[in-house]
């Protein structure tokens, strides 16, 4: 594992990696801070919100195949009547945004607010027909849905579900006032690079619940949280979650092929996760900044989080670097 850190030290960027397999931790280190910094990591934090869910449909609670709007009848304005819980939960429903991206990350604080948007966003394409990411309303379309089937807060649910369970101390859907003096500012560069940085660095943003990009914690947590995964935590839940929604596609949204599953991106197409990676893999991408992943059958866990924003192929490729060197120091 020499390698992989000097990889990561190479960057010069402030990070946290954590390795574990089969519960023993290879690797655990922190660069330009300590291990127990707190960073921001975009849209790795949406399979935390899409295991709930399928939390919910394991108790019969939910169906996955009936529309949202069954439990929430104002989602249906705007042509989403059809729109059922398994297509948002497979970037399929057929609106990316509710407001446009700029609209929806000035809204993404303001849950009420972000709900209507919602509610009144029209579909794009016909629901089910292709493959286009919602970056910011994926977690409140997903939380609006546990809190009106729960009565529950997704963040509450989020705690008592897989955070207090678990042990995950660290974790934190809205980070607490009192953490503040250990979060990690985002630095960006590049085209779009510098204004998200300066948005998801204020208070108010990393105080907020914004389950598709708002989770706060280190990389040993998220490493310990995808080790319990594989251990078989809420299996039921990530089975769902991991079962491809289809071949390897071309993402409307984002014009990167990815393989959707039902709350996690899977492996075996390269960038970020590596060209070792197989399509057992599961985990997701944040913003080529952060990056968390399980192999099932190397049975190892990786959390890699950095303070680095980057637009273009590089930081992609420079996660899909440090995924091979682990997966070649694996095997």
């Amino acid at each position: 594992m020499i390698h992989v850190a000097d990889l990561v030290r190479a960057r010069g960027a402030r990070a946290s990696l954590c390795v574990v397999r089969d519960g023993r931790v290879l690797l655990d280190i922190g660069v330009g801070g300590p291990p127990d910094a707190l960073f921001w990591i975009f849209s790795a934090s949406k399979p935390f919100v899409a295991l709930l869910v399928h939390q919910l449909a394991a108790r019969a609670l939910v169906d996955l195949d009936v529309p949202v709007a069954r439990y929430w009848p104002e989602f249906a304005g705007g042509g989403k009547g059809a729109v059922t819980i398994r297509q948002v939960l497979s970037h399929r429903s057929g609106f990316a945004t509710a407001r446009g991206f700029a609209g929806d990350a000035l809204t993404m604080t303001d849950w009420p607010r972000a709900v209507r948007a919602i509610e009144r966003a029209r579909v794009r394409w016909e629901p089910g027909s292709a493959a286009a990411y919602q970056p910011i309303v994926y977690g409140h379309v997903l939380g609006e849905l546990v809190r009106r089937v729960t009565g529950v807060s997704v963040a509450s649910l989020l705690s008592s579900e897989f955070l207090d369970p678990l042990g995950l101390a660290d974790t934190h859907l809205g980070l607490p006032a009192s953490l503040w003096p250990r979060h990690v500012p985002v630095r960006g560069y590049g085209l779009g690079g510098p204004p998200t940085a300066h948005l998801v660095n204020r208070r108010a943003v990393r105080r907020a619940v914004i389950p598709a990009a708002g989770i706060s914690t280190t990389a040993r947590d998220l490493a310990r949280f995808y080790s319990a995964l594989l251990d078989g935590f809420a299996a039921p839940a990530v089975t769902e979650a991991r079962r491809p929604s289809g071949d390897p596609v071309v993402d409307r949204t984002i014009g990167t092929r990815i393989h959707w599953a039902h709350g996690f991106q899977l492996g075996g197409v390269g960038r970020p996760m590596g060209r070792l990676s197989t399509s057992e893999t599961f985990g997701h991408n944040g913003s080529n900044c952060c990056i968390a992943w399980a192999d099932p059958v190397r049975r190892v866990a990786f959390a890699y989080l950095t303070d680095r924003l980057v637009s273009g192929h590089s930081a992609a490729a420079h996660l899909g670097e440090v995924a091979d060197a682990v997966l070649k120091a694996c095997d």
